[in-house]
């Protein structure tokens, strides 16, 4: 018999009503989606959240998508991780990533400093410290490191979020799974051999972390409402989001499409994406009504995606994202 393929849900940072989080995560596992994940930024702590989850669901894998590597210690982030592996009897996985200027040095006070070396050796450190091994300092002092006092979680999966050459090839080599997000499906593929050359570099013997790209989705009956919802995931993540999304857009053959979006929204508080630039819906999001969102998502599929993340969009009403869910719920393969 079929069974569905790998689907989960995924919030931003920007979601921030905390009983609105919680029941998506319990209606995301009546309908069948493998996996719920959060991303931590400057709202409510990830970890707190989860672990409310954790005692909410019973078969749902539960993430952080993603907890940036410098608001935490290597040291604190396995605790956490430790922690909420046992609380969900073994669903967590330990999402990390690279974060931004604005987090590191606008909410924790730190340099942002070559976040590739950071996401390495905080990755490294916090993986030694899940296997039961002491963490090796590298402060240059004269303590010995220490290990956890808690049982060893070896088997619990670390997946790092990247979108550049070199944060890929360090997934490769480095993680479980691999969750890159606003990447344009026509360019899984392309970013995808960096993931297969950072996991050959690194003798792993033909294992490849698992692919679970985050996609922005926009899904309703009314054609214009879903449009509404797609233009302002571009222009918002284009606009107001860093360099880091322009810049992997550019790099990848879209910098014409992405000039004309930055034109069209010059204050930055204004989510008008021009028809120049309407490619970039189709290529960045899942959008449309129930039947051209099927067919988008099977798109992801199609270029590489293993376990496609739909993230839904922040602050919308409760009856929307109910809509998305029941929408877009795991459906068996296409035979």
């Amino acid at each position: 018999m079929s069974t569905a393929r790998g689907l989960g849900v995924s919030l931003t940072p920007m979601e921030t009503r905390r009983d609105v989080v919680l029941h998506l995560a319990g209606r995301a596992e009546q309908l069948g989606y493998d996996s719920f994940t959060v991303a931590e930024g400057w709202g409510w702590d990830a970890g707190i959240l989860l672990a409310e989850i954790a005692g909410r669901t019973t078969r749902l894998r539960l993430a952080t998508s993603v907890v940036n590597t410098w608001g935490r210690s290597a040291g604190t982030l396995a605790m956490m991780a430790a922690g909420l592996d046992a609380a969900s009897g073994g669903r967590f996985i330990l999402g990390l990533g690279a974060g931004s200027p604005a987090l590191a040095e606008g909410l924790h006070d730190v340099p942002f400093d070559d976040p590739v070396a950071r996401l390495r050796a905080v990755t490294v450190q916090t993986r030694r410290l899940l296997r039961g091994e002491r963490l090796e300092p590298s402060t240059g002092g004269a303590q010995k490191g220490m290990r956890l006092s808690v049982p060893p979680r070896p088997d619990l999966e670390i997946h790092l979020a990247s979108l550049g050459p070199r944060s890929v090839r360090l997934a490769g080599e480095l993680a479980d799974g691999w969750a890159p997000f606003f990447l344009p499906v026509s360019a899984l593929g392309r970013v995808r051999k960096a993931l297969h050359d950072g996991a050959r570099d690194a003798g792993r013997g033909g294992v490849v972390p698992v692919v679970r790209p985050g996609i922005p989705t926009a899904v309703s009956d009314d054609p214009a409402v879903a449009r509404e919802m797609a233009s302002w995931w571009v222009a918002f993540y284009l606009t107001a989001m860093g360099p880091l999304y322009p810049r992997t857009l550019r790099r990848l053959g879209f910098g014409d499409a992405v000039d004309e979006v930055l034109a069209a929204n010059p204050t930055g508080r204004s989510t008008v994406v021009p028809d120049a630039a309407e490619g970039l819906l189709d290529e960045l999001t899942i959008l449309g009504g129930p039947v051209e969102a099927r067919e988008a998502l099977e798109r992801w599929y199609d270029a590489g995606a293993d376990q496609p993340l739909l993230v839904l969009p922040p602050g919308r009403d409760l009856e929307q994202l109910e809509f998305i869910l029941e929408t877009m719920r795991p459906q068996p393969p296409r035979s």
